[in-house]
């Protein structure tokens, strides 16, 4: 059995409401409108037939909620989106055991309430969040809610990247260019929002919290001496802040050691050595299995690739296992509620 645990889909109703409509976003929502499988299910079960054993959990794709809607009007498709993501497990359970709720973060209050909704009354299994909430940084105290409630419940939050066009590469230009804001905007993004977080204390607040980070982490595991010895000296380079006292704080462990406490998925695209070293960094049983799908440029490549990368990892069996399936059921409590076709 193959879990996926990262993947994107609309439910038609909102993809035709919010997403392929006038006034639609443009960039990434030009991006998500071209593919099939995004909407169509038909054709993504003919894709998902390829693996034998294999589900999906399915969580909405970009933008982000709040990039669609002002605050008095974002929770309302958080909520549709939910329902209908629900509706989904309902009617092909065997395809989509479970799905990972929506919440719009320029509403903090209502983002939780339906955090809870969503988990308590439809059955997600996770709660995913973007790496910024149209542009505030996660570590802000207004989010500081949804965290202590997902903690408490033991509901895993899924960190998925969010960038525009509109940040620049260059501060004297208008725009990123070539898709840069893309290819490493992203990745940027899941970093630094991983990094805010550490040092906001997010793991001293709340031990034990679960978060998974898109795309394996993102930089860290690459940087790893720079997060590492490099952080072991913070403060050294700022002259206005003392950080010296956070690094007194997190005594005796190193920020290094905090970051290996966020879970990886590996949609990676099919980068091998990424995945070899993402898998380093973070252990065996704090990686996950996912595929991103649907935004390869052939159907079912980025599953495909995704499975050639774990399997010539050298892992035993055991360990391709956890990787699978075994850190999925764990995680998010799947056991049992997995039944491919």
């Amino acid at each position: 059995m193959k879990i996926d645990v990262f993947n994107h889909l609309f439910p038609r109703r909102f993809f035709d409401q919010y997403i392929d409509c006038p006034g639609a976003p443009k960039d990434i929502g030009k991006r998500v409108r071209a593919m099939p499988t995004v909407v169509d299910l038909d054709a993504r079960f003919r894709v998902m037939d390829e693996f034998g054993e294999y589900v999906q959990l399915i969580s909405l794709p970009s933008p982000p909620i709040e990039k669609l809607a002002a605050p008095d009007k974002s929770p309302g498709l958080a909520r549709l989106a939910n329902d209908e993501m629900a509706a989904l497990t309902i009617k092909y359970p065997d395809r989509f055991p479970r799905f990972v709720a929506s919440v719009a973060l320029n509403n903090p209050e209502q983002a939780v309430l339906e955090a809870v909704r969503a988990v308590t009354k439809l059955g997600a299994c996770g709660v995913q969040i973007f790496s910024n909430a149209a542009g505030k940084p996660l570590d802000l105290p207004e989010f500081l809610p949804l965290f202590e409630e997902m903690h408490k419940r033991q509901v895993t939050v899924f960190l998925h990247p969010a960038r525009a066009a509109d940040m620049t590469d260059y501060a004297s230009e208008p725009k990123s260019r070539y898709e840069i804001w893309w290819t490493f905007g992203w990745p940027y993004e899941t970093s630094a929002a991983m990094a805010r977080l550490v040092f906001a204390g997010i793991f001293d607040k709340f031990p034990g919290i679960k978060i998974i980070t898109h795309h394996m982490g993102a930089m860290i595991p690459y940087f790893e001496g720079r997060v590492g010895w490099g952080w072991d000296a913070l403060g050294s380079r700022t002259s206005d802040e003392d950080y010296t006292v956070i690094l007194d704080r997190m005594k005796p462990h190193r920020p290094v050691d905090y970051f290996r406490k966020f879970y990886a998925d590996t949609a990676l695209f099919g980068g091998a050595a990424a995945t070899r070293c993402g898998l380093e960094f973070f252990g065996v049983d704090n990686v996950l299995f996912a595929s991103d799908v649907p935004f390869e440029p052939l159907p079912g490549l980025y599953i495909r690739e995704t499975i050639r990368c774990i399997e010539s990892a050298g892992l035993s069996n055991d360990k391709k296992h956890l990787i699978y399936q075994g850190n999925a059921e764990k995680l998010l409590g799947l056991a049992g509620a997995t039944h491919a076709r």
